[in-house]
């Protein structure tokens, strides 16, 4: 594997010519006067809507509404802003998770936002002590504000779980050094692991690949690379999962949630029995599918039982040979058109303009998903390709999210989300 340049656009692999991000549509640079410029933008702008409307949303409802609507597309735009700034830090950090200066300019950026975030938190907070009968009535007598009905109905969903505005200031300026902050150490703890498989020292990405290897002695040398790296390190993250399910349960407790699970049934918007008669019903099809799988597959493979490491093997007629990225890139596209032309016209930006990120590289963070960014730019998808028929599927299924997103952003910051589902693909 080879590059011409670490912030080289593509890169030369066995897999062919891979793209990288161009993530100059978010900013030039870490350094760029353009960044420094909306940080004090959005610092500047969210003081200015502290100032201007703290303690008067209710007045609004009541006597403008078209005025309310105005102070929700001044909030509108700093959530833009925000999330531009924010996006563009957390996809620089992603490229390299172990770089220090990678790791150091994410921390600030999220410094100043959190510090931007505290300004307006009063923002949905006072929103959501509005008079349901006079935010009704304002929605109905502004067509500015009820473009906004969705988004207001939805942010009343969180009304009963919301604290004072005093605490809600302390779990925000807490968020860095929280639970967030356990989660970067595992993913910069994960991507800097190193496994020695045959006598090479592999990352993560291509360990977990050879696992679907079509040499058994590769599959079982790679796993058992995999729990003796993974096994050393089990102290910490023992405690990083403890320490989260501590945070988790003290969320849960102050925010009145009766269940464990139920603030992420809420942020998914799905109610908890649906989600309970989901698990019944996987549990219950265990030996049905799972399990008959697993046994069908081992008398496929020619074993009374099937190994640990031999679960993500190919099976015995399966095509092993590499698929490059060129014909991955095809079969995807190919099988867009066969759905709709505008899914092919929405997706191909994404490989033109180099909106994707494919190589697996020391460092990067592990997995892949679509990043929705902001609405006044783009998504941008990670991958961590190695030829397999599964990271082709990787690729459509990502690429997907991404088509999707761009479909969703002519919503506005506030409002995409209620063009599909709320949650980026991962």
């Amino acid at each position: 594997m080879t590059s011409n340049t670490a912030d080289a656009l593509t890169l030369e692999t066995e897999f062919g010519v891979l793209p990288q991000w161009n993530l100059a549509d978010l900013y030039p640079g870490r350094d760029s006067a353009e960044l420094s410029a909306d940080l004090e933008k959005v610092a500047k702008d969210a003081k200015a809507l502290a100032d201007n409307y703290k303690a008067k949303l209710s007045d609004l409802a009541a006597n403008d509404a078209d005025a309310l609507a105005a102070a929700i597309e001044a909030y509108e735009a700093i959530t833009d802003l925000a999330g531009r700034l924010g996006s563009y830090a957390g996809l620089v950090y992603t490229g390299d998770t172990t770089d220090p200066a990678r790791a150091q300019f994410m921390g600030n950026v999220q410094e100043k936002l959190v510090a931007a975030s505290t300004m307006i938190l009063f923002f949905e907070l006072e929103l959501n002590r509005i008079d349901d009968g006079a935010l009704e009535a304002a929605m109905g007598s502004s067509e500015a504000l009820a473009h906004y009905r969705p988004w207001l109905t939805d942010l009343r969903l969180e009304k009963p779980h919301q604290l004072n505005d005093e605490l809600e200031k302390l779990f925000t300026e807490k968020s860095t050094s929280g639970a967030s902050a356990w989660n970067r150490l595992f993913d910069e703890t994960m991507a800097g692991l190193s496994f020695e498989v045959g006598g090479e020292d592999l990352n993560l990405e291509p360990t977990l690949n050879l696992l679907q290897d079509t040499d058994p002695k590769k599959r079982e040398t790679a796993f058992h690379a995999l729990t003796k790296v993974l096994g050393q390190n089990q102290r910490l993250f023992t405690l990083i999962t403890n320490t989260l399910a501590k945070d988790l349960e003290i969320s849960r407790r102050w925010r009145g949630f009766e269940d464990v699970a139920d603030g992420r049934h809420l942020a998914n918007r799905v109610e908890r029995e649906v989600v309970d008669a989901l698990l019944a019903a996987v549990r219950d099809a265990y030996p049905k599918l799972s399990h008959r799988y697993y046994a069908m597959k081992a008398r496929w493979m020619g074993m009374d039982q099937m190994n640990a490491w031999d679960r993500n093997a190919p099976l015995p007629d399966q095509d092993d040979r590499i698929i490059g990225w060129d014909e991955a890139r095809k079969t995807v596209m190919d099988a867009y058109a066969g759905f709709s032309p505008k899914m092919v016209e929405l997706a191909e930006p994404f490989f033109n303009d180099n909106w994707i990120d494919a190589p697996t590289r020391p460092g990067k963070a592990p997995g892949a998903f679509a990043h929705p960014t902001v609405p006044s730019a783009h998504p941008y998808v990670m991958l961590n390709y190695m030829g397999k028929p599964r990271d082709v599927m990787t690729l459509a299924h990502e690429l997907g999210h991404g088509v999707h997103q761009c479909l969703a952003a002519q919503q506005g910051a506030l409002m995409a989300a209620f063009a599909g589902n709320r949650a980026r693909g991962r």
